[in-house]
């Protein structure tokens, strides 16, 4: 059995931001992860855009490893922050703090983003079972290509993406409808700009069935949905071959995902909830600000309460994972607030292995000292 100060499951955007957050509150830090790369939903999902960190009134709202990463998003690769966003009122999201990122240069960069920090990182590795005692994560029980082993860890970060951890542990989840989406990258030889081209070249097909749905998909559900989407794929491809409007030297797909775009799959029913109208709202036990991607001006305030598991002490959640529901989780899924849970969640992590207290007001404190703004004012 290896023995950590905190583990993180998963190596999404909130996985790798709630890894290196604990790391420097001086916890030792393992991630395991069952692909074999790091970004989840915004690398192997090609979910490519770096939503934005503004409220589209020129105020920059989410601060932090978010601010960090969206930097190292476009270190490797194409990807421009429009200039003039401090300027803008009523900003569309294109014109707001964001940014689209090359997928894979995002992978490169959030890889080095650990290692630089120091992670463990543990690759094609699958968790399957926990060990839970008097309300107390002990050791989750990993498979990989060596086999079956155990990893023991003083606090737990389930950043999964489906609460795999928080259902393992016996906590009660939420469930999200997810419809059939494809996003996949094409090179598109008529070398038109568009909305979000990392290139003239490069385009971002999408595709989908809004009457095509998914709720709490199953192994079955997983695999229709890769190939029923990777059908349309080649349904799109072969009619304009057919009709003559391009080649496969003109247009061909580069990439498409490696693993389902579902956004909604499981949230752990945390000690508070968020759910619809609560933005602009004040929560005392705040740990940062997240804007609505979809319009400019609501600002919603993140509690610490939808990070931590009612009947599990060491287990804190972050992402897609965290308690929200309706609304509120069209907000949370993203990657601005999947940034700034996984840096509370991590910071959680390691106080809660290595101090007392009121861990709410010590989370609190790093996360402003890291730059974090608590509360919205306007």
């Amino acid at each position: 059995m290896e023995t950590f100060d905190a583990a993180v499951i998963g190596c999404g955007v909130a996985g790798v931001t709630a890894a290196i957050s604990a790391v420097r509150q001086g916890a030792r830090t393992v991630i395991i992860e069952k692909t074999c790369t790091p970004g989840g939903l915004a690398t192997a999902g090609l979910i490519n855009i770096f939503l934005p960190l503004c409220d589209g009134n020129g105020t920059q709202v989410t601060f932090g490893l978010a601010g960090e990463l969206i930097e190292r998003s476009m270190k490797y690769g194409p990807g421009k922050i429009p200039p003039d966003w401090m300027e803008k009122k009523n900003a569309p999201e294109v014109e707001r703090l964001r940014c689209v990122f090359s997928p894979a240069a995002m992978i490169l960069a959030m890889e080095e983003f650990l290692l630089e920090n120091q992670v463990t990182i543990l690759y094609d590795t699958l968790v399957t079972d926990l060990v839970k005692e008097n309300g107390v994560i002990r050791s989750v029980t990993v498979e990989n290509t060596d086999g079956r082993s155990e990893i023991a860890a003083g606090a737990f970060v389930d950043a999964s993406g489906s609460a795999v951890l928080a259902r393992l542990a016996g906590e009660e989840v939420s469930y999200g409808k997810n419809v059939l989406s494809l996003w996949a990258l094409e090179y598109e030889g008529s070398r038109q700009y568009g909305r979000d081209r990392m290139a003239p070249e490069i385009n971002m097909l999408t595709r989908g069935n809004a009457e095509r749905t998914f709720t709490n998909p199953t192994a079955k559900d997983v695999t229709d949905y890769m190939l029923e989407t990777r059908a349309m794929l080649r349904k799109f491809y072969a009619e304009e071959q057919a009709s003559g409007r391009s080649d496969r030297f003109q247009r061909w797909p580069l990439f498409i995902a490696a693993m389902p775009q579902f956004r909604k799959i499981a949230a752990m029913k945390g000690v508070f909830e968020l759910s619809d109208n609560m933005n602009d709202r004040f929560f005392a036990d705040s740990v940062g600000l997240v804007s609505d991607w979809r319009k400019p001006g609501p600002v919603w305030e993140i509690p610490f309460g939808t990070l931590i598991a009612p009947h599990t002490v060491n287990l804190f959640a972050a992402g897609r994972c965290i308690s929200s529901v309706g609304d509120a989780w069209e907000i949370t899924r993203c990657i601005p607030c999947a940034c700034l849970t996984g840096e509370a969640a991590g910071c959680a992590a390691a106080l809660r292995c290595g101090t007392e207290g009121d861990l709410t007001s010590q989370v609190q404190k790093v996360m402003e000292k890291n730059g974090s703004i608590l509360h919205w004012r306007r």
